[in-house]
């Protein structure tokens, strides 16, 4: 299975964070080829007084189901230091938030053959379901697959990322994350 992961941090060392992020998702892949977007900086959404964040989107291929990913994720936000308890702010800022925004049945690259995942459950929605309202995860999944279709909404990220051109999210440079 093939997965594409959105990383976001707007506490504490951003680039360490996501550096974590990372490490995390590659320990799960293990394998080397993880595919990364390159780093975006952006506005707030929903909760807007609270500092800025970094995102990215990564990609890989996972030999876990989709709940056993989403627990690991949690561990890893919460080693990082973010409040995942039910007292904390929804949408406010955290060191560290990880995304799962497409799955596919398959490898990389996803193509014809491939199956996208459609996934509900309580806990989790596959394809996450308001990434298309989010240049700041549209803007990096577009730099790894613009023609790529959302398998729900039936576009291209290309089409979608150029619905929220207005959203205040740019490309940030600052150091290789590796």
């Amino acid at each position: 299975m093939f997965v594409f992961v959105g990383l976001g941090s707007n506490q504490g060392d951003r680039t360490a964070n996501l550096r974590a992020g990372i490490m995390g998702f590659w320990r799960i892949t293990g394998v080397n080829d993880i595919w990364q977007s390159p780093i975006y900086e952006s506005a707030p959404m929903y909760v807007t007084d609270q500092p800025t964040f970094l995102n990215m989107v990564v990609g890989g291929a996972i030999a876990v189901d989709m709940e056993e990913l989403l627990l690991r994720f949690k561990e890893m936000e919460a080693d990082v230091g973010r409040d995942l308890s039910p007292q904390a702010m929804r949408n406010g800022p955290r060191p560290l938030d990880m995304d799962i925004l497409l799955a596919y049945e398959g490898h990389w690259p996803p193509g014809t053959a491939d199956v996208p995942i459609i996934h509900a459950t309580q806990e989790l929605t596959i394809p996450h379901p308001r990434m298309a309202e989010r240049a700041f995860v549209l803007y990096p999944l577009r730099d790894l697959v613009p023609d790529l279709v959302h398998p729900t909404l039936h576009r291209t990220i290309a089409e979608l990322a150029a619905d929220v051109r207005g959203q205040d999210a740019r490309r940030w440079v600052d150091e290789d994350l590796g």
